[in-house]
């Protein structure tokens, strides 16, 4: 069986191999990309391998009763992991927000094994778990700000617009990803009548459908964010990447957001949580104590 850092390298291969992806970088072009492709994901992916396993450690060393404290202790790792990336990937932003979130959930899901003691911890475990390591996460970093120069996008667009994006989406403990996205990938699989490709992509489409992506509006604005939710819902509405007209559409969808510059990497980056979370649904080796020496990195 696959251990939970295997599974979220997975998860962040299944995301960028998942194509046609919209203005994104997947295995038929570049997106609305021009300093990344395909194989710049590759290379961030690899790279960052380790570092998963680092959070799973932290996970399973964890036995306090306060979990921020868990949070915390991956907040190194973290920073450490954003320097490898960068390493790999010539200074490209990859993954940057990924490193973020399967990071702390990689972290959730080992402490809840050792917690439960069981290899079937329930997602909404794992999620809640999430969120109590993050409490007042957007609190400390968003709503009591206290700078004014050197903000990033994240930081810009809450002043702005009061946009809580990722870090919200975490605190939550990826409520949009548990409500939309993660039914969704669960049925079509059950159904066993389609390529976990075009799954895929059908996913993604329904997280642009109702995701506030900051990653549009920090490019471009409110308005553009809202387009695309009305056209991803289009799509939808013609069956998306499980029909040939809803597909013609996802391809012209590409087309003209590569054309406007358009790219919801918010939504992809839900993608790789959605697909992370799914298979940790799977069922994740245990056997007592030696989760520590041998059967979770």
């Amino acid at each position: 069986m696959q251990t939970i850092s295997q599974k979220a390298l997975r998860a962040l291969l299944y995301e960028v191999s998942a194509s046609p992806k919209p203005g994104l970088v997947d295995r038929f072009n570049q997106g609305a990309h021009t300093d990344m492709d395909f194989f710049t994901f590759i290379d961030s992916s690899a790279a960052l391998s380790n570092y998963f396993s680092y959070c799973v450690v932290e996970g399973v060393k964890y036995s306090g009763k306060n979990p921020e404290e868990l949070f915390q202790s991956l907040r190194a790792l973290g920073i450490n992991a954003e320097k490898v990336m960068f390493d790999a990937t010539d200074g490209v932003n990859t993954h940057k927000g990924l490193i973020f979130s399967l990071g702390v959930i990689c972290a959730a899901a080992s402490c809840s094994m050792m917690e439960s003691e069981s290899e079937n911890v329930d997602i909404e475990i794992i999620c809640e778990k999430v969120s109590l390591m993050t409490k007042g996460l957007c609190l400390r970093e968003l709503i009591f700000l206290n700078k004014s120069n050197g903000l990033t996008y994240g930081e810009k667009l809450f002043l702005k617009y009061g946009m809580r994006g990722i870090r919200g989406e975490v605190e939550s403990g990826f409520a949009t990803v548990r409500n939309y996205s993660l039914p969704v990938l669960r049925k079509l699989k059950s159904l066993k009548l389609f390529h976990i490709n075009d799954i895929l992509v059908q996913v993604l489409l329904h997280l642009m459908a109702v995701n506030k992506d900051t990653n549009i509006v920090a490019r471009h604005d409110l308005k553009t964010l809202e387009y695309v939710q009305r056209y991803a819902q289009q799509v939808l509405d013609l069956g998306g990447m499980l029909t040939p007209k809803g597909m013609e559409m996802v391809f012209e969808m590409d087309k003209e957001f590569i054309g406007r510059n358009i790219s919801p990497g918010g939504s992809a980056d839900l993608l790789a949580v959605t697909v992370m979370l799914d298979l940790l649904l799977e069922g994740l080796p245990f056997s007592g104590s030696s989760i520590q020496r041998n059967c979770v990195v």
